[in-house]
């Protein structure tokens, strides 16, 4: 398999026109994109940027203040809701398509079943989320109500292995201040619900706070929380086989990949279950896990089955670390050593719908600071990499859109719009037109790096040799700044170095280790020369130094990162 490259994209937002959208805005105010939106012109761009798989990000109908009661959606109460649009991870029904994606409401199904078709015929492949820990407190199927949660539940117990939710017998949900969203109407009716569900956020109490997943209740996997976490599943509890469905379901619209929500508060039992009954009829379907404790990566790889696991808690957070002038470059070097063999395993990023914009004052405010991390991100194993819409034009998500308040990251709860991708959108015609200059330069580059990512086979499925270990000597690079590697397969060998500094130039020598050598089959005997093929600056800036000891001397401008063959 070719190296994985990922585009996330909110789907509501990202063919959204409007240029002057209002804060907290409805969906007549702001407007909100469509599925229609990815069309031919924008699929192809898309995968022009070097894209092999796009996530399309919140497809599944979820809580939102707006009201579709002619199509038999029933409206949510604003108390539950977060934002106009509301959150993607509170699901209201798991067998339907958000409303207001589709051009017809009525067929919107349908427009997502043709939206899977052109996206394969644009050569890519599509992603959607899964989110199995938790739903909507107003959970209620238009599609299959039959198959609605908690009809048979016994509530009059906090837990029951057979029970799909958690209760707080005998006791109303309390509504915390400030909870829900202001829609501008007054609300005739107060938000009721006996007895209390668990929040989402495993709070097993009846008073959820404003920072609370308040919006959601937990499912039940069988796990008695109150009891220590024992574990009742010598009889399979119903709630696995319901969610086991609910996968079957889209994997029947032809999916290719299933983004698992919060993997680590669901017991790696059922997803050892699940993913074997959906790889008998799917075998081709990749299921990606958002998880955040290292100590648990390999459990939910060998017994749980994933496919590849996010590497947030590690190389993301290490690379944002040394962006912001936090840490050295060498600490790569640990990042790689504690995941014990299983890097293929890790998808990499610099941004997603839960973390800050680079170009946001949150993180490094200048996108181009992030360039070289981004090409660690993307070159350092074979695992996949991804990047967020409007990350390659540098979005910087400045500003109030509702919810979600100014907190450095494009909204997930609104009607709102994304302004810098909008530039490259250009009112649907994908071309980048409105774009600056440095903004184009900027988009190049992304595209140059992810082409070259999953067109490399020594990239795509080479190994890896990490070379900090041998340049540690008078003269030679400045492990806080410069970090360098080989990867490598049969004919295909390529040293890469990277300049994390901002302001200044890095001269030093580099040493590639006779042990190095000899891993990649060259001998000390060849002179081997290189050529840098990827950043163009610093052609015959390599030079070799001691064809004995095989040293080069180097010169990397600020923030440069340079491809080498090794000939």
């Amino acid at each position: 398999m070719s190296k994985i490259s990922i585009y996330q994209v909110f789907t509501r937002l990202f063919g959204n026109k409007n240029a002057t959208p209002i804060y907290n805005g409805s969906l007549k105010e702001n407007g909100s994109g469509k599925m229609s939106d990815f069309n031919d012109k924008a699929l192809t761009a898309i995968k022009e940027i070097g894209i092999t798989h796009i996530w399309y990000t919140g497809i599944i109908e979820h809580a939102t203040c707006e009201s579709y009661t002619d199509y038999n959606i029933k409206a949510q109460h604003p108390t539950v809701v977060k934002g106009r649009a509301g959150s993607p991870y509170a699901i209201t029904d798991y067998f339907d398509v958000n409303p207001y994606l589709a051009d017809d409401v009525s067929k919107r199904m349908k427009e997502f079943e043709s939206l899977i078709e052109r996206t394969h015929k644009n050569g890519l492949k599509a992603i959607i989320d899964f989110v199995p820990n938790h739903v909507a407190r107003q959970y209620d199927s238009d599609v299959y109500p039959e198959k609605n949660f908690g009809k048979n539940d016994d509530k009059n117990a906090a837990f029951s292995p057979n029970n799909d939710f958690y209760y707080i017998p005998n006791e109303p949900m309390h509504i915390a201040d400030g909870m829900g969203t202001d829609t501008g109407e007054l609300v005739k009716n107060i938000y009721e619900e006996f007895p209390a569900k668990a929040t989402g956020n495993d709070q097993f109490n009846a008073y959820p706070t404003v920072n609370d997943w308040y919006e959601t209740v937990k499912l039940n996997y069988g796990v008695d929380y109150s009891n220590g976490g024992a574990k009742h599943f010598n009889s399979i509890p119903p709630l696995w086989d319901k969610m086991v469905g609910i996968l079957e379901f889209w994997c029947g619209k032809k999916i290719d990949a299933i983004r698992c929500d919060m993997v680590e508060m669901v017991p790696v039992e059922f997803w050892k279950y699940a993913i074997v009954r959906i790889k008998e009829n799917y075998p081709q379907v990749i299921f990606i896990a958002e998880v955040y404790n290292p100590a648990e990566y390999h459990n939910y790889l060998k017994r749980g089955g994933f496919d590849y696991l996010y590497d947030k808690v590690g190389l993301y957070d290490c690379l944002r670390d040394i962006i912001c002038n936090n840490a050295p470059a060498y600490n790569i070097s640990r990042c790689w050593e504690n995941l014990e063999g299983i890097d293929a395993k890790m998808l990499r990023f610099l941004e997603n719908h839960d973390e800050h914009r680079i170009a946001a004052k949150q993180f490094a405010r200048n996108p181009y600071h992030a360039l070289p991390a981004m090409f660690v991100s993307a070159t350092l194993h074979t695992g996949p990499v991804m990047i967020y819409f409007g990350q390659e034009v540098g979005e910087s998500a400045f500003g109030q859109a509702g919810y979600s308040g100014d907190d450095g990251k494009t909204t997930i709860f609104d009607f709102f719009n994304v302004p810098e991708h909008q530039k490259w959108m250009n009112n649907g015609k994908f071309d980048g037109a409105d774009l600056s200059k440095n903004q184009t330069q900027l988009r190049d580059t992304y595209v140059k790096l992810l082409n070259f990512a999953i067109k490399s086979d020594a990239i795509g499925r080479g190994k890896f040799y990490d070379l900090m270990w041998a340049n540690n000597f008078d003269g030679g690079p400045d492990s806080r700044f410069i970090y360098a590697y080989l990867r490598y397969c049969e004919g295909e060998k390529l040293l890469l170095v990277i300049n994390f500094h901002k302001s200044e130039e890095q001269k030093f020598r580099l040493k590639i280790p006779e042990h190095a050598l000899n891993i990649l089959g060259l001998s000390l005997d060849l002179k081997i020369s290189l050529l840098d093929i990827f950043s163009d600056l610093a052609i015959n800036k390599a030079s070799l130094v001691n064809a004995s000891e095989m040293e080069f001397n180097l010169t990397l401008n600020p923030l440069q990162s340079c491809v080498f063959t090794m000939k």
